[in-house]
């Protein structure tokens, strides 16, 4: 087949091999860079790798501070905060009120948390959309609050909460008064005022509550030098410190708890009024008060949060019996009460559940305990109906700090009736105890009691083998008792003769 080739078809056939090789030749030297560049170039990409493998080994810009209000606008390169771990159905609301056509943004607590690397509790929205207007975009939303108008829009068991951009009180939309009031001494009694996303951030708390992230371009929004603070580790009031107390005291009790669950340091001048202006936690709703009781001793940093509260003497408006009796030596208050919040910091953590009655029980137990005795010895009452009487008088005090639901404080009691009725445990008492629904909280209350230096002649070791025992073993505990005091049966009583004629 070769042999039929003429020298003109061999010489295309050569002509085109020659062409291929040559644009190959071509082709591969712009490809490949010289040894030299290729080595930098590797070595370059082998740095490029490790940073991306351990960003935390890069080191962060360092944010200047800024006038106040003025808008610092962080890249998603410099603040990393992945898009998966934000919340669905928040997003959902986002870009809802985006298509709606208003401005629309994560903001708070959330993105303070994700910057920390934290799993944030819940996901807040901040919107340019009056309350009303926003609530006619979901048909799962409701409005609620006088004081302050929010939008609540419920996914199965989320709640997404909507707030309007707030302004200031001498806005001019509020010239009649009726949309923001505040009284006499700066508390604030209506915050419905509408503004601007400046005018909103600056009306926050804490700097490092005024993040906004904009899911347009997935930066983070900062007009109050927040950013800064975060990367310091550091509380800051926005605005004068004295004057943002006594609009809402609150704010107090809110610096020692972020404090407490941030391992923040408190500015000092956000600090300095703390301890003055206290008192102002006396004019605040007890429901109110309750509800901030449950954030800072309930959340997994209880301990951290009570140390801060007895820092600023906070501490007593929550909780004034407890405080009065904590410098009484004859109760080891104190301990008991670094125990309670260290045991329930510890089941937060280890995912078990907690309630605010057992809580509030051991908290209050020696304030009880003391009026206990003190009936006993003026009112020659029986022990029970002394121990109610002195329930009666703790709580009728305690909720004019902290309003304690009924679902609570009925508990509480039963918590500490059982503190009378576990030493008796003689025959079948034991077992009729172990079934009480609030036996469980009882025994945790005597192993707290007694590791706090409470001398109770071995209860809880007695309750621990008792529980851990087999029927045998449980036997032998109960056997000196029983053989003592054997039960006593009981009589039956005879039927009536029934009245009625025989038929």
């Amino acid at each position: 087949m070769f042999e039929e080739l003429s020298q003109v078809q061999w010489l295309i056939i050569a002509t085109v091999i020659a062409i291929i090789i040559l644009t190959a030749i071509v082709v591969y030297r712009r490809c490949k860079p010289p040894y030299k560049q290729q080595a930098v170039t590797s070595k370059t990409a082998t740095k490029s790798n490790t940073k991306a493998k351990s960003p935390q080994a890069e080191e962060p810009t360092l944010y200047p501070r800024l006038p106040l209000g003025e808008k610092r606008v962080v890249p998603e390169k410099e603040h990393r905060i992945p898009r998966q771990r934000l919340d669905d159905n928040a997003m959902k609301v986002v870009y809802r009120l985006h298509d709606a056509g208003y401005d629309c943004f994560l903001v708070g607590g959330c993105i303070r948390d994700l910057l920390l690397n934290q799993k944030p509790k819940d996901f807040d929205v901040a919107t340019s959309a009056h309350p009303e207007q926003a609530v006619e975009l979901f048909h799962r939303g409701r409005l609620i609050g006088r004081r302050f108008k929010l939008l609540h829009v419920r996914f199965g068991r989320e709640l997404i909460e909507v707030a309007t951009f707030r302004a200031g009180h001498d806005s001019e939309d509020n010239d009649d008064g009726e949309q923001g009031r505040q009284s006499a001494s700066g508390l604030i009694l209506r915050d419905n005022v509408y503004g601007s996303i400046e005018e909103d951030a600056l009306r926050r708390d804490f700097t490092v509550n005024a993040l906004y992230y904009c899911a347009r371009d997935y930066s983070i929004y900062d007009f109050a030098n927040g950013y800064p603070d975060l990367q310091q580790r550091i509380i800051r009031m926005i605005g004068e410190p004295a004057q943002r107390y006594r609009e809402d005291p609150v704010r107090m009790l809110r610096a020692a708890r972020f404090a407490a669950k941030l391992n923040f340091d408190i500015e000092p001048a956000t600090a300095a009024p703390i301890h003055e202006l206290s008192p102002l936690l006396g004019r605040i709703a007890p429901a109110r008060l309750f509800d901030e009781a449950l954030k800072l001793l309930q959340s997994g940093y209880g301990a951290a949060a009570y140390r801060q509260m007895q820092r600023f003497d906070l501490f007593r408006y929550l909780f004034p019996l407890t405080q009065e009796i904590l410098d009484n030596p004859d109760w080891p208050t104190p301990i008991l009460v670094q125990h309670v919040l260290k045991n329930t910091d510890r089941r937060l953590e280890q995912g078990k559940s907690v309630t605010p009655a057992f809580m509030f029980a051991a908290l209050l137990w020696y304030p009880l305990y003391q009026r206990y005795l003190e009936l006993l010895d003026e009112e020659d009452l029986p022990p029970l109906q002394a121990l109610h009487e002195a329930a009666n008088q703790v709580l009728s005090a305690q909720v004019k700090a902290t309003a304690i639901p009924r679902r609570f404080s009925a508990p509480m009691r039963e918590i500490w009736e059982l503190q009378l009725r576990l030493p008796r445990h003689q025959g079948r008492k034991a077992d009729q105890l172990m079934a009480h629904p609030r036996f469980r909280a009882a025994y945790d209350l005597i192993l707290l009691r007694e590791s706090a230096g409470e001398d109770l002649d071995g209860l809880g070791q007695w309750w621990t083998e008792y529980q851990k025992g087999n029927e045998g073993q449980r036997r032998e505990l109960n056997t000196d008792v029983i053989t003592e005091e054997p039960p006593r049966k009981r009589r039956r009583r005879r039927r009536k003769p029934s009245s009625k004629p025989n038929e």
